[in-house]
Formats: structure tokens, sequence, C-alpha cells
């Protein structure tokens, strides 16, 4: 691969927003320069759930018996936590690259939330007639939003990276539970995504967009489901020098399932994708527009009492544009999912199938193969082995123990020379950089003890590792002369591990 010579600007600096007076002129060319190549590549490192507390991840952890208002359910809550984060920039443990040196950091969270909804089934099983199922509202709708403020306690370079990230979401349903309905919502993302080079101002934060309906069949009595649907999704970089990657998808969907026994379903699924980026011209790297599509069949289910089971397998490929050309790489393969679920608590038999509840303390372990659109590669296919074991107990205990190791494969990268011709990115010895595999493992512990039904102490542990034999290049370039002394200058390597201790309260109703 050839190394970087920063003789002219890679990027040019009206496309920087204003920056702090902390940085040299000098040192901040450098970091425009680093930063081209190093965004696509550090957005490799960002773990899909950064800095999402457990309990906002699923609405059965996050809300308590709420307050009734009218018709209505309000559920408001507020979580501190305090902690320590080994490796908040996601750099390398090696050395010698432009992205070596893990700082870690004390941190404290602030997160408050709230939601706001029509009555659940619970509340109107509550008011229902004994032995009558109550009929669900013609209207129902369910509105939440959340934010994190994260403060930093360690050295200037970590107290400046504070931040606030949050998420809003609301959805409408007309005829739910009918045999035709149909359904609107809109959902907003700010995800903070630390930079690999420290200065904020060079920051990977982004806002998603998302905006969509869908309209659905259920005739039988809900023994055949029906479902078609859109959806536009955006990623809208906050800093200019991300701006390049901002993109933009709109997917068209069908999804069926038809229960054929009580606790058993049949089921299909297929979407497709529509994916540009608008400011591709300005990227260095190569950025291709897409038509993903993926389709599977499969079955779910409860096989006894307390063993259920889901298996599915279908096929997806990427499509990308000017298909015939030598930059294009496409996946084409199958997409595949088994997972089964032993429920170690009684009554699996009463959930939906495919689901549990959170009374029920499960182990659930499983396998998926897919493919996802990357900034780097234009796409990696991934195969993944999970454990989830989910113990709740007595209305006061609650754990949650999730361990996985994922094998990530890219393939060969391209960038745009001067010229806007797709060239391939080399490695140390000169030659063309081809397809590669990283590999990604971890595990994570949530555990909450409740002293009553809306307080509670909790425990969060994350560990995560990357694990590549691929280093890349910081820019494009003439190769400098090579130094002895470090023949790593010049190189962003993949490699990188994190572990994050965290202990809180939150109350919530």
């Amino acid at each position: 691969m050839k190394e970087v010579v920063f003789r002219v600007p890679i990027v040019a600096s009206a496309d920087f927003g204003p920056m702090t007076n902390r940085t040299a002129p000098r040192r901040l060319r450098f970091l425009r320069a680093c930063a081209t190549l190093a965004l696509p590549a550090a957005l490799l490192l960002v773990p899909k759930s950064a800095g999402a507390q457990e309990w906002l991840k699923d609405r059965r952890y996050a809300e308590g018996a709420g307050v009734r208002v009218g018709d209505l359910e309000l559920h408001p809550g507020i979580g501190g936590e305090v902690g320590y984060d080994s490796n908040w920039f996601l750099r390398t443990y090696k050395d010698g690259y432009v992205n070596s040196g893990p700082v870690e950091a004390g941190i404290i969270r602030i997160t408050p939330s709230f939601s706001i909804s029509t009555l659940s089934e619970k509340r109107l099983n509550e008011t229902a007639t004994e032995g009558v199922r109550p009929e669900p509202p013609p209207v129902a709708f369910r509105g939440t939003i959340a934010a994190t403020y994260r403060e930093f306690l360690g050295p200037a370079e970590i107290r400046d990276q504070r931040n606030v990230s949050g998420n809003a979401g609301l959805r409408l349903d007309v005829n739910q539970g009918r045999p035709v309905g149909f359904g609107v919502f809109a959902n907003y993302t700010r995800l903070i995504q630390p930079a690999v080079l420290q200065d904020p101002n060079l920051s990977f934060n982004r806002s998603d967009v998302g905006v969509g309906g869908d309209i659905i069949f259920l005739p039988g009595g809900g023994t055949l489901d029906l479902r078609a649907g859109y959806q536009f999704y955006g990623a809208f970089f906050e800093e200019s020098n991300g701006a390049p990657y901002t993109n933009h998808t709109h997917e068209i969907s069908i999804r069926n399932r038809w229960r054929f026994r009580p606790r058993t379903a049949l089921f299909h699924d297929t979407s497709l994708r529509f994916i540009n980026y608008p400011n591709a011209q300005r990227a260095l790297n190569f950025l291709n527009d897409s038509t993903p599509l993926r389709t599977q069949v499969g079955v779910t289910g409860l096989m006894t009492d307390r063993f259920g089971l889901l298996l599915s397998a279908g096929y997806g490929a990427s499509f990308f544009r000017n298909g015939a050309a030598p930059t294009t790489r496409n996946y084409d393969s199958l997409n595949a999912r088994a997972e089964g679920t032993f429920y170690l608590s009684e009554g699996g038999g009463a959930a939906e199938p495919g689901q549990a509840t959170l009374l029920l303390s499960t182990f659930t372990f499983g396998f998926s193969r897919d493919f996802q659109n990357s900034l780097l590669g234009n796409y990696y296919d991934s195969n993944k082995g999970y454990l989830r074991l989910v113990y709740y107990f007595g209305g006061k205990v609650l754990a949650q123990l999730d361990g996985f190791f994922e094998a990530l494969g890219y393939p060969q990268p391209f960038y745009n020379d001067q010229t806007g011709t797709p060239a391939p990115l080399l490695n140390p010895a000169g030659q063309p950089i081809t397809d590669f595999t990283n590999y990604r493992t971890g595990g994570s512990l949530f555990a909450e003890y409740r002293f009553t039904d809306s307080f509670g102490l909790n425990l969060t542990f994350d560990y995560q590792q990357m694990i590549s034999d691929t280093q890349l290049p910081s820019g494009v370039g003439p190769p400098p002369v090579a130094d002895p002394a470090n023949p790593n200058a010049g190189l962003f390597d993949l490699n990188w591990r994190r572990v994050q201790a965290l202990v809180g309260a939150r109350w919530f109703l």
C-alpha cells in the first residue's frame, strides 16, 4: 500500500465548518487529510448499538405501570449512571498507527424519557368483562422521546467530547386488529460516533430520520396476516467532513404470516431498497448506489411448552449500479437464520409464535447470515452466532446476558483519485488490497434490582473487540520514503477493544 504524502489538501477548507482555536492550522490540515479515509474506516468500528442503554432498547424494560389520563397512558422516567469507558475513541491498541493510543474516560450519563399512548392491551383487559377479550380502539398511537447527556471525566481531549444523543418516535394505527387497517410512523435518532482523531469538530455524529407507513390485511380472523409497506430512511452527517457519506434509502416491503396452528406460523418477508449517496462525488472513497433485494421464508413457533424454534432461509443481492464495471463487487448469496429459545419458566405456550414476555426467563441461541451496505467496500456480509440469557424473578430481579461472535467479509475497497476515477486501495507493498475479513466478538450484562415497581438500581457491563489483519491507508498519494523506525506510519489499523462498566439508578412509571 502506498502511504500518504499530504502535499495538497484532500478536502478543501470550504468543506469544513467552524473549528475551535485549540487546533493549529498545520495540525488541522493533517487531521482533515487523515479523516478523509479514516472516516469510513472508523465507521466500521462503531458498534451498532453504541451508547444505547439496555432499558431503552425494549419498552418492557423501560416502562412501569404508567399513569392513566382518560384514554391515554403516560410513562415518564429518568435514569442516571456513572462509570468507565476504556476506549471511547475506538482506537487500536497497537502502536505506531495514525489511530493508536486508546484513551480511558470516566462517564456520567443522564437519560430522561417519556412515552404517551392510547390504552395498552393490559389496561383494556383490566376494565373488560371477565372472559371477554376487549376490542382494540379504532385509532391507536404511541409516541416516545428520550435523550442522553454524557459528561466525561479525564484529560481535556476527553472532556471536550461531552454530547447529547436522543431519539423520538411516533406511530399511528387505524383499525388495528381488524380485517383491514393501516399505520403510519416517523422516527428520529441523533447518533454519537466519536472521532478517532479526537477533535470533536471532525466527529461522525449524524441524524437518522425515518418515515413510512403500511397497510395490513387480516382475513380469517387473523389466521392470515398480510402487510405491505414503504419507508424512507435518511442518514445525515452533521459535520461537513462527513457530508459526502450522507445517504438516502427508500424501501418497499411485503410481509406475510400464516398461523396454521395455535403456536406455529409460516412467514414470508421480501424487501427492496433504493440506496443513494447524493454527495458521493465529494467522497475520497468510492461510493456506489444500489438496489438491494432480500427475500426469505420460514417457520416460527413453540415446538413444546418449553422450546421455541425459528428457521428461515432466502436470497439476498446488493445490485450495485454499473454491475459490469471492474469496481463493482456484488453480494449474491443465501441469507438464513436459525434460532432456538428455551423457556426456563412455565408459560411459554401463551406467547405469540416466536415471542416471549418479560415475565418469562429464557435462554436463546442462534445463527444469522445477511449482508449490509457499508461506506467502505460498499457492503459486507455477516455470519453471526449469538447467545442470550434473560432471567426475571419475582418482579424484583432482571438480568440479561448476551454474547456473540461475528465474521464480517468486505470486498475489495476503492477510492476516487483526483480525476474522479475509482482506483484500488494499496497495501504497504504497493499491491491492491483484496477482499478481507474482520472478526467482531463481545459480551454484555445488564442487571437491575427493583426496590419498588418504579425504582431500581442497575449495572451495565459491555466488552467488544474487533480482530483484523488489515490496515488501510489514511489517505492517498505517492508513497513517502520508508521510515524504518515506524513502518506503520500513515496506516489505519482496524483492531480495537473496548470495555464499558456503569452503575446507575432509574425511576420509571
